[in-house]
Formats: structure tokens, sequence, C-alpha cells
């Protein structure tokens, strides 16, 4: 049974109300349970409205909750508030550092890498993080600057073509970056992905905002930083860096998806941004 927007909006109405378990959902749809859950992941998966929690997993008792996912009421902390404000009122990347996150998280929980910019462009750091991506089994969230990162080349591969082969195991891929003119080829060339997966692989908005973070689906949270000279005070730092931090705190992780979801459901379609920049030619 096809999942129509008629049908996404009842089950988001059905779940905003209150939390809801698959049972319910498939009742008040009139659908079996596998037809409601494959909805529920789907609306998840694609438009962030909803998540779904599962309690005594692995048992005969297991319960699969699903539940409104607004990030306004769901901080579990006022630091994450803050930092939520942070990020929301941040523009470019230097409006936000990564420490402020991962200065919250459990050492044995996080992961952090100092690089020189001769080791960051490396071949070996470019394995690593295409290796990443290929282990993505459901979706990718990016926080991208101005996709830079898709012309990324592991061997004879770029980050573009990786995440064509992602599209076609059906693994999606979420992006939120600045759509502008300079770039406009580089966005057409990631967006093009979708006219040989033959679906929407590839989903595009256009948002300035100041992380610069991808999320593989709920297993770590990468983010980049480059600490730069010209940025300090003179000789306090002699030559470029580049910081990467991984984080695999689940709270921390689902967290921030919320907050790519919040950016991404008020941002424009890439596409849309598109026709309106090719006016100004």
């Amino acid at each position: 049974m096809v999942l129509t927007k008629e049908k996404t909006k009842k089950i988001n109405d059905f779940v905003y109300l209150k939390p809801r378990s698959i049972d319910e959902v498939a009742k008040h749809m009139q659908v079996n349970w596998r037809t409601a859950n494959r909805y529920v992941d789907k609306i998840s998966s694609e438009q962030g409205t909803i998540s779904t929690k599962v309690f005594r997993g692995g048992t005969r008792g297991a319960l699969k909750v699903v539940f409104w996912n607004n990030v306004e009421r769901l901080h579990s902390s006022e630091i994450q508030e803050r930092l939520f404000n942070q990020i929301v009122f941040g523009k470019q990347k230097k409006d936000f550092s990564p420490t402020e996150i991962v200065q919250f998280v459990d050492k044995d929980k996080k992961k952090i890498v100092v690089m020189s910019e001769a080791q960051y462009n490396s071949s070996q750091n470019s394995k690593d993080f295409a290796d990443r991506l290929r282990s993505a089994e459901k979706q990718i969230m990016f926080f991208s600057g101005n996709l830079t990162f898709s012309n990324i080349k592991d061997h004879d591969k770029r980050i573009h073509d990786i995440l064509e082969e992602l599209g076609k195991r059906k693994v999606q891929t979420k992006i939120l970056t600045s759509v502008e003119l300079a770039g406009i080829e580089n966005i057409q060339n990631v967006l093009s992905i979708n006219s040989r997966t033959g679906y929407n692989s590839v989903e595009m908005r256009h948002c300035y905002q100041p992380l610069r973070t991808t999320i593989i689906d709920s297993k770590v949270a990468a983010f980049k930083e480059v600490l730069d000279p010209h940025d300090y005070a003179k000789d306090e730092m002699k030559d470029r860096l580049y910081v990467l931090y991984y984080i695999y705190d689940q709270e921390w992780i689902e967290w921030l998806q919320k907050v790519f979801w919040h950016l991404f459901r008020r941002s424009i379609d890439a596409k849309r941004r598109i026709e309106e920049l090719e006016l100004l030619k």
C-alpha cells in the first residue's frame, strides 16, 4: 500500500496528540502491523516529524512506540536548549564550535583527532571518510557549508560517487547547505544522483547554518573544525590545524538529528532555490 500525503498527515496528527504504539497506528489506519511499521519508518526517515523507540527489545514483550519529534519540546537539559539556540541563530562556521557539544560527552563516547593540513588532505583521511559513509545502512545527514566535501576523492571515486552507490542500496542522503550561484554546478551534480538511482535518494535544502557535521545512521556524528592562525593573536598559533570530533553518545546523536530536522523542515528545497537564482543570470 502506497503512503500518500493524506495517510502521512493522518499518522502525524494521530501521533502529535500523544505517543502511540505501532498497534495503535495500525488500528487507526486500518492496516496490519507490518504496513503501519513501514509507514512510520518512511515518515521518520523522510520527514523527521516522528521518531520511534523500542522498549524491552529482544523479548516477546517488545514494544515499539512512535512519538512526535519536536526538538523544542524535547530538550533534556538547559544546556541543549542553549546550544540549540546558538546553532539555529548561527549562519557561518565561525559562529559555533563543535567543542560546545563535545565537552559534554563522556570520554569513552567520543574521539578527537588533530591533523595538520597535509594530514587532513591525505589519501588516508579521504579513505577513512569514504569508509565511514559506506558503512551507512539507512541514512546520512550532512550539515554542510557549500558541498565541497562531495568532491573529495578516495582513489578514483569521489564522495559524490559513493553517495550514488549508497542511493542504489536505498540509503538516503539528507543535506543542509547554502545554495548559491557560485556553487550551483556542484549542487546540480549531487542532485543528478536521483536520476540515476530512480528515486529521491538525495534530498537537499538551502540553509545557512554553522555546523560542519555528518551523522551516519544513529551510530556516529562527525564534526570538522578548522583552526586558522589568522583568527588568533600573533604567534598564538603557527600552522592551520584541522580537528575532527567523533561522538558515539546516543542521546547527543538523537538530539543532533532533531536539530537537523528542525532546520530541514523550515528550509527551501534546493531545486526551487536554484530556479530563483537562475533568474539573476
